[in-house]
């Protein structure tokens, strides 16, 4: 995508003063468009098959159909849409399921206008959404217990030097264009290098990336 674009969002919340604040926050940007609301899974599924989102800010926590559910039906009818996980707390066990599936991030749900707006354009951009002191959680909760260090150490060990520091990097929740700022790389070369520590780490979204660097303990 383009900066040049209109980011198309969809948001799938069952607290209609969640929705409305949603709406307030997308809804007065210009460079994001509303497209569509639901009220749970079942109304996602058709809102976003119906209206190709960009992306959708996706409440983890529904009744009848929840988020995960509804992304896994998403996923099967072949949809592209990035989602964003709504959380209420940043240690949901769910989250963690999302992300491995998966999913392009997650945000708290009291989580300032400025920076959800941040978030969608990041996402829409290709880059996850894991802020540093939420990727360190959800590394060690996903990774412990039962970690297998022998098996991440023989990955990471596949690895140049050069990868080993993005991939240090990547566990770290920086970004791509941070990476290139604190390695002094260019970003062509950063994603790059990310794409063939996916290959090297049998990895398919930065989150893998994360827990083999944290089970190979360089993190």
């Amino acid at each position: 995508m383009s900066v040049e674009e209109v980011v198309r969002v969809v948001v799938v919340d069952d607290d209609p003063l969640v929705r409305a604040g949603l709406r307030m926050i997308v809804g007065g940007d210009t460079g994001i468009s509303l497209v569509g609301e639901a009220a749970d899974g079942h109304e996602a599924v058709d809102v976003v098959t119906r209206e190709r989102p960009d992306v959708v800010l996706m409440d983890i926590r529904m009744p009848g159909l929840d988020g995960l559910a509804a992304a896994r039906r998403l996923a099967e009818r072949g949809s592209t849409a990035r989602i964003i996980v709504l959380t209420t707390f940043d240690t949901d066990e769910l989250v963690l399921t999302a992300l491995r599936d998966g999913a392009a991030g997650f945000l708290l749900k009291d989580t300032p206008p400025g920076d959800l707006v941040h978030a969608v354009r990041r996402v829409a951009r290709g880059e996850p959404m894991l802020s540093p002191s939420v990727t360190t959680q959800l590394i060690a909760a996903v990774a412990a217990p039962g970690g297998d260090g022998g098996t991440a150490r023989g990955k990471i060990d596949r690895l140049t030097e050069r990868e080993r520091e993005v991939a240090i990097a990547v566990a770290r929740g920086m970004s791509n264009a941070e990476i290139a700022r604190e390695l002094y790389m260019g970003l062509a070369t950063v994603k790059t290098h990310v794409g063939r520590l996916f290959t090297k780490l049998e990895a398919t979204n930065r989150v893998q990336v994360a827990r083999c660097v944290h089970d190979a303990g360089l993190a």
